[in-house]
């Protein structure tokens, strides 16, 4: 998956002009109850302003607090001028990006401003990965890594009807050997179903059912 599949877009976002005062943009935070305001100059993006940098500012300016922030314009305090994304990157190598920060906005060639991704969204993006919200029962197993294991996984859970939630894989310390984490519907067949796994020289590792 892409960023530009969770990116929310520009008609959906809080959006602040460069010019307003930090005043402003604290009460758009609390109003919209967000994190992260992607600044702006017209289209342009410009950086990004969130509680945590406009009270910084706030603290090392030596003003009185009701002053700086009526005179002082989001735009001197905003972040992240020169990370952005652009929609082609891979989702999941966004989650280290997003790890402190809570959003990052999307731009097109010129910097024109397209939408933003936030931490919630990618984390959202992963649960969904592993069926995280959805009931079901969770089998951890290993397998040698050779060619078309995962087919003859496919085509042993179509032999036993089962609807697969998520399939996840791993790389294990040892090259030759992966790690998979795979989510089914409950049924009454699990016991037949692992028994014919680890027939097929799958070792499994843990049954956990998740309500």
């Amino acid at each position: 998956m892409f960023v530009k599949n969770i990116m929310i877009p520009k008609h959906e976002c809080y959006t602040a002009q460069a010019d307003v005062t930090l005043k402003t943009a604290l009460e758009l935070l609390e109003t919209y109850q967000i994190d992260g305001l992607p600044v702006l100059q017209g289209d342009k993006y410009v950086g990004v302003a969130t509680r945590y940098n406009i009270y910084e500012s706030y603290f090392l300016s030596n003003q009185q607090k009701e002053e700086y922030l009526a005179s002082t314009c989001v735009k001197d305090v905003a972040t992240h001028q020169d990370k952005f994304l652009q929609g082609g990157e891979l989702f999941e190598r966004t989650l280290l990006d997003l790890k402190d920060f809570p959003l990052l906005a999307v731009v097109d060639e010129n910097k024109n401003f397209l939408g933003v991704v936030t931490r919630s969204d990618v984390i959202s993006s992963f649960e969904s990965a592993f069926g995280v919200n959805r009931p079901g029962v969770r089998i951890a197993f290993t397998s040698v890594e050779t060619e078309g294991r995962i087919a003859r996984l496919s085509e042993i859970a179509h032999q036993f009807h089962e609807h697969i939630i998520s399939l996840v894989t791993f790389d294990e310390t040892d090259k030759l050997v992966r790690r998979i984490v795979m989510k089914i519907e409950k049924k009454d067949n699990i016991d037949r179903f692992t028994k014919k796994l680890e027939d097929h020289g799958f070792r499994i590792l843990s049954i956990q059912e998740d309500e």
